[in-house]
């Protein structure tokens, strides 16, 4: 009886084993490998090369007082409409240049700044120190997920960063569990149909393919508020 149930046990663990390797296998089979852009990792999803993640030596570009102008942040926050109880999530926060312009506005709220890189965490924890703002959180999130409560928040931002992810697959998947059922993500990126936008092809995307990777992920696009000057300001919410 003994036996049998030792052999019960091991058919049950190596089961689940292939069960796992095999929904990893799934999971991993959406990316392919080539040669592609210098700035590149040499890794796709859905035609699309994914880029370097610009690493926290770059606080200076994120910083830098023509952002305003370039950019039109402003605008970007007012297409938001931040409420005072707002949960928000700012996805590759960096250093926090748009983090804290939204918790100023969400004062009975709060935001989630999220990055890979502690160097920029702390950048941003600095910033709170000076600043006496309390309602930013930074988290150490991974390649892989956001580490965000399930159901927590109302909004996301992802500005410039979504098309930096080596697991979109992923990341979108768990963002999609942190975000409330009518909640809405803000999808951020440089306008790839636009050639007069000077930043390298790489770290741009059209509106077609942004909407195809969200749709695969069980988003759809609400609309696209095209009142920035060289960003895309792409509104989805989830589909089910």
């Amino acid at each position: 009886m003994k036996k049998i149930s030792t052999l019960l046990l091991i058919s049950i663990v190596l089961f689940f084993s292939n069960y796992c390797k095999a929904q990893n296998s799934i999971v991993e089979s959406k990316y392919t490998f080539k040669n592609g852009d210098y700035n590149g990792i040499g890794k796709w999803y859905m035609g699309r090369e994914i880029a370097y993640v610009m690493g926290y030596q770059g606080i200076g570009w994120l910083e830098r007082s023509e952002r305003e102008k370039e950019e039109n942040v402003s605008k970007l926050i007012k297409n938001m409409r931040i409420k005072p109880n707002d949960v928000i999530a700012d996805i590759g926060a960096g250093s926090g240049y748009h983090a804290f312009r939204m918790a100023s506005l969400a004062p009975n709220g709060l935001v989630y700044a999220v990055d890979i890189q502690t160097e920029m965490l702390m950048a941003i924890e600095n910033k709170k120190t000076l600043s006496k703002i309390s309602n930013i959180e930074t988290i150490l999130g991974t390649e892989k997920s956001v580490e965000i409560p399930i159901n927590s928040v109302d909004k996301i931002l992802m500005v410039d960063v979504y098309h930096e992810f080596s697991f979109p697959v992923e990341m979108i998947a768990s963002m999609k569990s942190a975000l409330k059922s009518n909640g809405q993500l803000f999808l951020i990126e440089y306008r790839a149909e636009d050639p007069l936008v000077p930043i390298k092809t790489i770290h741009k995307m059209s509106e077609n393919q942004a909407v195809k990777e969200m749709k695969a992920a069980g988003f759809k696009l609400l609309k696209n508020i095209e009142n920035l000057p060289w960003q895309h300001c792409m509104v989805f919410v989830k589909n089910n």
